[in-house]
């Protein structure tokens, strides 16, 4: 039951909707019933089937007594009053006009509540996947790679609609439909306790009849669907971009950016469920008015002609023990739904209450410059008991380039990684300026980093929001950011310029092109240090010579961390760090490796230099 009340506390204050829809509740209950009760003395006058006890207590105002009897005497007193002023035809219509605005405030106040449970359910929802995308932008990378992403989305989408349905809705009618219940059999009981008790037996077999026989049915709207599938890619964007989201400190901008999309799509489900809720009070009140029409016309007909019709209760306790049924059937399905909800609830919070290992000392210091170096020192890393890392060693003094060159999976990406803190070393130390990177904070960290991967990685937005990435620059410095990345020229030439929206994940454009808007976003930044996945490994000859061109510019000035494929790209580096099954083989400059004859050389010798 914990995972049951936690759930709720998505949408604190409770109350603001507990007490509302409480009171909305009863009072569709109560005009519903009051609707169906008035139906037995109104059979009972219009067709003389009142007793001599009865018609005595017409003539007397009866006295107040909080009780059923009070009520239905003092109807009869009044009606009789009608009956007696404007004959029983006008009567009768005053009572049809009456039971078309009983049903009709029933309706309301149904329509209401179901408002007000809906606003509960769509802010629980939107609370809570606003709460997993937060979680997920601020979790650390090593997290990610025990999960699928397929499941991921899955708590997303599927574990929270299961919540919503399976306890949200279950919780409304465990709190409505008793009450129902209820005050449908105080007024059965009234009636006829033999019946009623009979009756009691009977609930159960009918609810399960009606539970075999009727099908639930389940509309789909094309404005929904859209909704959730820009909800489902704005997910996938935020799960496939999360390095560079870190890297450049754009949890907040993401975050903000969902929490706009989940918005407007609880915004189209509010609408949508309105329409649907409104459906059938629409369509009772509809058929309650024809019935109360035929039912004039019909009492008309019996009054001219004479009747001998008896029964007015019987009729009006069926009529009210319809009434039964779907509240008591619904109850027991509610009931049966709950642990499915809780078992979803349950995966939810396994998610949100993910330890987050990579997080800030509380003494962790500011640092907004590199002046000297960066250096590693004895760094391990492991994925639980795999050794990936071993003993590394390197000095990076700042304004160098480092090229990290090796057999794939010798630990260069990780090695990577571990500088802006994706993820720490299991042992060892990495330090900028001689300062250990776990004691400064991680925003500072990863702003003196600028990173650019091998696949670049771009979001569904336009070319300048690509760019500027939710911080605050200006067209000017974006522009000027774009024409040191190559990019201002195929740029001007797109449908809309830099406002062109460029598909999900980019796929608009082409692989340089994607290649370039990354090595802008990084300009644009303008961090002393930059990490480079070689972008050129998957590109045509002449885009391969725009990013190298755009790279070269990139890298001037700067110290430069680069992971190469081509190793024609790297004889330039100050230093080359030949990395073999997590282990630093060789080390030193291009010339001093070919003279080593060792690992380097023979990768060498598999690759054909470029001019």
């Amino acid at each position: 039951m914990k995972t049951f009340f936690r759930l709720f506390s998505f949408a604190a204050p409770i109350q603001r909707f507990a007490i509302p829809f409480f009171l909305l509740s009863v009072l569709g209950i109560v005009f519903g019933l009051i609707n169906f009760t008035l139906l037995i003395p109104v059979f009972e006058l219009l067709f003389n089937q009142t007793g001599e006890k009865s018609i005595q207590n017409l003539n007397v105002l009866p006295s107040f007594d909080f009780s059923l009897s009070y009520f239905k005497n003092l109807f009869y007193y009044y009606f009789k009053e009608v009956i007696n002023s404007s004959g029983k035809v006008g009567a009768l219509k005053m009572v049809s006009i009456s039971i078309i605005v009983s049903i009709s405030l029933s309706n309301l106040f149904k329509y209401l509540s179901a408002r007000v449970i809906e606003n509960f359910r769509l802010m629980i929802v939107t609370r809570i996947r606003s709460s997993i995308f937060k979680k997920l932008t601020t979790i650390d990378i090593q997290f990610f790679s025990s999960q699928r992403k397929g499941d991921l989305i899955s708590r997303f989408i599927a574990d929270v609609i299961t919540i919503q349905d399976s306890i949200i809705r279950s919780v409304q009618v465990i709190l409505r439909e008793p009450i129902a219940i209820i005050l449908n059999f105080a007024v059965l009981f009234s009636i006829s306790s033999e019946l009623t008790l009979f009756a009691l037996i009977l609930i159960p077999v009918s609810g399960l009849l009606i539970s075999i026989i009727i099908k639930q049915l389940k509309k789909h709207a094309a404005a929904a669907q859209e909704s959730a599938g820009v909800l489902v890619s704005s997910i996938d964007e935020g799960l496939n971009g999360v390095k560079i989201i870190k890297s450049f400190n754009a949890e907040k901008y993401m975050q903000e950016k969902f929490n706009a999309i989940n918005m407007w799509t609880s915004k189209i489900h509010r609408r949508l469920a309105r329409r649907v809720l409104l459906a059938s009070p629409v369509s009772e009140i509809l058929g309650v008015s024809t019935v109360a029409a035929i039912l004039f016309y019909g009492g008309t007909l019996i009054l001219e002609e004479g009747s001998d019709l008896r029964g007015a209760e019987f009729i009006g306790y069926i009529i009210i023990f319809s009434q039964i049924i779907n509240p008591a059937k619904a109850i027991s399905e509610a009931f049966g739904n709950i642990s499915q909800g809780i078992s979803a609830g349950e995966r939810v919070f396994q998610l949100l209450d993910a330890p987050e290992n990579i997080i800030d000392k509380p003494d962790a210091v500011s640092k907004n410059n590199f002046n000297k170096d960066i250096e590693l020192k004895n760094v391990c890393f492991a994925y639980g008991e795999k050794e990936v890392l071993n003993q590394i060693n390197i000095k990076i003094t700042k304004g160098s380039t480092v090229a990290l060159v090796g057999p794939s999976g010798g630990g260069k990406t990780t090695l990577m990684d571990l500088l802006p803190r994706f993820m720490d070393p299991s042992s060892g130390e990495i330090a900028i300026d001689g300062t250990d990177i776990k004691d400064i904070k991680m925003h500072d960290v990863r702003a003196l980093m600028g990173i650019v991967n091998q696949e670049p990685i771009l979001f569904n937005d336009s070319i300048f929001n690509n760019i500027a990435f939710g911080r605050p620059f200006t067209n000017d410095e974006v522009i000027e950011a774009a024409k040191i990345a190559n990019a201002h020229e195929f740029i001007i030439e797109t449908s809309e310029g830099y406002q062109t929206n460029i598909g999900d994940r980019g796929m608009k454009l082409s692989g340089g092109q994607k290649q370039r808007i990354s090595i802008a976003r990084a300009v644009l930044a303008n961090p002393p240090i930059l990490l480079l996945d070689e972008a050129t490994s998957a590109l045509d000859t002449e885009s391969e010579k725009l990013v190298q061109s755009a790279l070269k510019k990139l890298m001037e000035n700067r110290t430069s961390i680069v992971i190469a494929h081509r190793l024609s790209t790297i004889q330039e580096a100050d230093q080359i760090i030949v990395l073999e099954s997590g282990r630093i083989e060789e080390k030193g400059s291009h010339n001093d490796l070919i003279k080593m004859n060792g690992l380097y050389k023979k990768l060498i010798s598999m690759q054909t230099f470029n001019d």
